[in-house]
């Protein structure tokens, strides 16, 4: 027979003596990310503080404003850059800012016109707003938004000591902070992520850093599963004492869920490509958008005809002027939405026509208008927009693709290896299954029961694992000396 135990057992050891106090942080840490997570700027928020959208001074028409950028961009939205009328185009993965009023492109902003927008954003501060820095490069909190830097950091000066942060791309408000989010954020997410600026800058090296760490952290809690069974059932229970026997017992009841916890981690980095995005290919965008956005087809008048009509869309935003339009467009006819929002749907015909053209020659096995997210398409915040047009394919990968009728537009794309993710990952990691995610506290308290239980698994092996360093290193010292 080949001796299996001695390796398993010092694998499992000597992961778990390095990793003990990363467990420890991450399962701490998870039980903060039930109730907080990083700081950002809400979509509510921000639209609610944009100021009033007014074209009066506008002579330019998108198509002429894009001219600055030498190609057509992918994303086109009309708002204000303090009082004048602007459009922000999205191309390459950039942002560009041009005026409507004259045509310049907004290159950078000065510190006192940093503070003018921040003045505007929150005018309940304007008298004690700061400048505090402008930055070149993310720090902990703009790590996400590096398309827009660089950014000004200003302080508003109120009692949760917020902040917020100016793009010299875009001249608006892009994120805000509060104190309370800052100290929720290092005690759940960035330790959770090891979201970490030095290192986070680093994207690749980081994400290699996460799989790799998750790897072994998965192959100590099965390694630990294995000695675990077999030395209770050698011994008809534990054959350890104090700290050792009650990380037996913690590692027998939570074992399981703690390696399913490390190994949906895992999943989360979508390690090695293994499943396909559930964002659409170009082809299946463009079965939508008929080509490359128009904006030859939009002028002045029709953004300045949609800005009205908005006043009156009550379905859409309620009463009040428009904040933004965007331009969409749907088999090349362009299409002003404000806000957003968008009341009217397109004809379900053509919508048909065009899911059918995206998956060229696959047959279509249903198509199904949803009220409600099902198990794949959903928003526990309840962003993502309803209906939706659910069209499901019968290609080898299963492809089922998700169409806004407001928008025109696929929202999301799901094939067969993306749904198994879905329940590996966000099942496993969340416990979000049908029936039981949404069966608020009950979740909360199953969920903070197994947490604690992996917290007192690592907890209890500190000590053991502090005393085997301390023996080896005596053993080191004797040897040199």
């Amino acid at each position: 027979m080949i001796e299996w135990r001695r390796p398993v057992v010092f694998v499992h050891r000597w992961l778990g003596i390095l990793g003990c106090l990363l467990f420890i942080a991450w399962f701490a840490s998870g039980i903060v990310m039930m109730y907080a997570r990083m700081p950002e700027l809400s979509p509510e928020e921000r639209v609610a503080r944009l100021p009033i959208l007014d074209l009066s001074a506008a002579r330019m028409t998108p198509d002429e404003a894009s001219h600055v950028l030498g190609s057509t961009p992918q994303r086109a939205v009309v708002g204000m850059a303090g009082a004048r009328p602007v459009y922000r185009f999205v191309s390459g993965g950039r942002w560009t800012t041009v005026f409507a009023d004259d045509g310049r492109e907004l290159t950078a902003l000065t510190a006192e016109d940093a503070i003018r927008e921040a003045r505007r954003f929150a005018p309940e501060h304007a008298a004690t707003v700061r400048y505090d820095e402008r930055l070149t490069d993310a720090d902990q909190w703009t790590l996400g938004i590096r398309a827009l830097m660089p950014l000004h950091r200003i302080a508003l000066g109120d009692a949760g000591d917020s902040s917020v942060y100016v793009s010299d791309r875009t001249g608006d408000v892009v994120m805000k902070t509060t104190a309370r989010d800052r100290r929720w954020a290092y005690a759940g997410a960035v330790i959770h992520w090891i979201y970490f600026t030095p290192l986070r800058r680093h994207t690749a090296a980081w994400a290699q850093w996460i799989i790799w760490l998750a790897v072994a952290g998965t192959v100590m809690c099965a390694l630990g599963l294995v000695w675990g069974v077999y030395a209770w059932a050698q011994s008809i229970g534990s054959p350890y004492r104090g700290w050792m026997q009650w990380h037996h017992y913690a590692g027998l009841l939570f074992g399981v869920t703690s390696m399913t916890w490390v190994f949906s981690g895992l999943l989360s980095m979508d390690p090695w490509d293994w499943h396909p995005s559930t964002s659409p290919t170009r082809s299946q965008r463009e079965a939508f958008t008929g080509g490359p956005l128009r904006l030859d087809a939009v002028s002045l008048d029709d953004l300045r005809s949609r800005a009205g009509a908005a006043k009156h869309d009550e379905g859409a935003r309620g009463a009040g002027r428009p904040k933004e339009l965007e331009i969409v467009q749907f088999r090349g006819e362009p299409r002003v939405i404000a806000d957003g929002h968008e009341t009217g749907e397109i004809e379900r015909a053509r919508l048909v026509e065009s899911v059918r053209a995206a998956m060229p020659g696959t047959p279509l096995e249903d198509i199904t208008s949803l009220d409600a997210y099902d198990a794949y398409y959903y928003d526990r915040d309840g962003g993502l927009p309803l209906p939706v047009l659910r069209a499901r394919f019968g290609d080898p990968v299963r492809t089922w693709l998700y169409v806004d009728p407001r928008r025109g537009a696929i929202v999301r794309k799901e094939e067969r290896l993306s749904r198994v993710n879905r329940w590996l990952y966000h099942g496993l990691h969340s416990l979000d299954f049908p029936g039981f995610y949404d069966t608020r506290p009950l979740w909360d308290v199953v969920v903070i029961a197994l947490s604690v239980g992996g917290l007192v698994s690592g907890v209890t092996a500190v000590a053991p694992a502090w005393r085997r360093l301390r023996r080896h290193a005596r053993r080191l010292y004797g040897l040199k000396s």
